[in-house]
């Protein structure tokens, strides 16, 4: 697969995964398009990754998060996990984001994988330099939290 062809096929599936993490689409569309760029630069090793949208989306996350390490030696830190609130997200409920917000990040990061981009265990462990087990601890605590929070939310609404 060429290159354009692998950015057309899987930019808004990444856009939403990585948005999820991060909270708004405003957010991840240039953390995103920084990681297709790399992923651009060096196509050769990528188009042969087992999961190369998965490359992409950690790619992004890893773009975030070293930005979040830039701006904390800036700025004094507020001692809030989330700073900017949640905003819509094309084809995602607001409250699905918040809550996968809010999970700790080795699992918002297992549910991105194993979830949004439909990869494997074993792929998604590799990805993340874990064992599979851990995989899918993480992601049944995960999903034990996001159905409590949506539970909860769902309760608010009916009354």
């Amino acid at each position: 697969m060429e290159f354009a062809e692998f950015y057309e096929a899987n930019w808004e599936r990444c856009l939403r995964a990585v948005a999820a993490v991060v909270g708004s689409q405003d957010q991840a569309e240039p953390l995103l398009a920084e990681a297709f760029a790399r992923a651009w630069a060096s196509w050769r090793k990528v188009s042969r990754h087992q999961a190369p949208q998965a490359w992409v989306v950690r790619t992004a996350l890893n773009v975030s998060a070293s930005w979040w390490r830039r701006s904390k030696r800036e700025l004094a830190f507020s001692g809030s996990q989330h700073t900017a609130p949640v905003q819509e997200v094309v084809g995602m409920d607001p409250a699905v984001i918040r809550a996968v917000r809010d999970l700790p990040a080795r699992q918002r990061e297992v549910v991105v994988l194993r979830v949004l981009l439909d990869l494997d265990t074993k792929t998604t462990a590799r990805q993340l330099g874990v064992a599979p087990g851990t995989v899918m601890v993480h992601l049944s605590r995960a999903l034990a939290t996001l159905r409590r929070e949506m539970a909860h939310i769902t309760t608010e609404v009916d009354q």
